[in-house]
């Protein structure tokens, strides 16, 4: 059997992973995209010193990117206690754009979390009062073994040092594991349609009602459109995107949709107590958490890790918090969006739109050309 428990925010996912750190006999498996030198930081980095010292092997593996502000030396301490960390694929301008965006925590292959949580102070809170809005899952039972193993195959890939790196990457980066009630998506760059993507398409195409709240909101055109039929067929679709962004760009990028969407009959808010950070997307009787967003970089770049989870009890509890963040939100009017949008904001909606869709893209498909080299 699985079990699952939602965490919602920094208040419930840190004390959960520490606890799960401190606890654990035999293994630490933790794949983070930041990892930041602060107080939250230092926090996991004594859990992770003190598991080594009690003979636990400890494996640490940070996004080279996502951690760019972290020094090499602050997990210097962790090693020295017989801890093995690696960044994953180390800065070079030959393949900067291939990054590691997964989250996962996974302790003697017994507990495993993920979600869209780093390790950072500014996750630290309720996400209403304090601390970014997020959403992490703790999982028991099955799907810990394929876990151990995708962090496994991440970890051996980190420094990408394999002459035949491509096939290798393939045979990591996509792949759909579990069972229909509980299905583990793996997707990554390169050839062929992401698994996140493709089993959103099947859910979609005979959905009644769609529930979205992510950070990053960019998603392809055959998804746009897939959404914007649900509403028109008499569906319901809501999406809470974020009223405060940490990445600008990509706030005014999903903002260069909303004109389309609203007139499709899609329902937006926008969340605006702290920045939104969660991914949680309610597909009728389907529910999916993990780290990916509804972007381009998600579904076509990165590499990521979502859970697609079938059961009547956790979409009723997906739906509550869902609700609960919807009262946060402020719902994007058609009549006034129209009016409050400039000339020099469609701009910036546009240009904006052009870079993450077609320019981020482009870049690291001519990166992942080189690695065949």
């Amino acid at each position: 059997d699985i079990k699952f428990q939602w965490l919602c925010a920094g208040n419930e996912i840190f004390p959960a992973l520490l606890d799960a750190i401190n606890a654990a006999k035999k293994s630490v498996r933790l794949e983070i995209y930041t990892y930041a030198s602060d107080a939250i930081g230092e926090r996991f980095r004594a859990a992770l010193i003190a598991a080594c010292k009690r003979g636990v092997q400890v494996r640490v593996l940070v996004d080279s990117m996502g951690s760019l502000l972290l020094p090499a030396s602050f997990l210097e301490p962790v090693k020295a206690a017989g801890g093995d960390v690696r960044w994953f694929n180390p800065i070079t301008l030959r393949r900067f754009a291939i990054r590691n965006h997964r989250k996962l925590l996974v302790c003697d292959d017994q507990i495993a979390f993920a979600g869209g949580f780093n390790i950072a102070a500014e996750y630290d809170g309720d996400g209403v009062t304090r601390g970014w809005c997020d959403i992490g899952v703790k999982i028991q039972g099955g799907l810990i073994a394929q876990l151990a193993e995708t962090f496994d195959e991440m970890f051996a890939l980190a420094e990408f040092r394999y002459k035949r790196f491509m096939r290798f990457r393939k045979f990591v980066a996509k792949k759909i594991l579990g069972t229909p009630e509980a299905r583990l998506l793996l997707s990554g760059p390169g050839r062929g349609t992401s698994p996140i993507k493709r089993s959103l398409k099947k859910d979609l195409a005979r959905a009644k009602s769609v529930r979205i709240m992510v950070a990053y909101f960019l998603p392809s055109w055959r998804l746009r459109r897939a959404l914007t039929l649900v509403a028109r067929r008499g569906g319901t679709v809501q999406l809470i995107l974020p009223g405060k962004s940490d990445v600008l760009v990509s706030q005014l990028a999903g903002q260069s949709l909303y004109r389309r969407l609203l007139r499709a009959g899609v329902e937006i808010y926008e969340y605006q107590p702290q920045i939104l950070h969660a991914k949680l997307i309610v597909i009728d009787d389907a529910v999916y958490v993990g780290s990916a967003n509804l972007d381009v970089r998600s579904l076509r770049i990165n590499y990521e890790l979502m859970l697609r989870l079938h059961d009547t009890k956790h979409v009723a509890e997906a739906n509550e918090i869902f609700d609960r963040n919807l009262k946060q939100s402020k719902r994007i009017e058609p009549a006034a969006w129209r009016k409050a949008r400039s000339i020099w904001r469609r701009i910036k909606h546009r240009w904006a739109y052009f870079l993450l869709a077609r320019i981020d893209p482009y870049v690291t498909l001519r990166q992942l050309r080189t690695l065949k080299d």
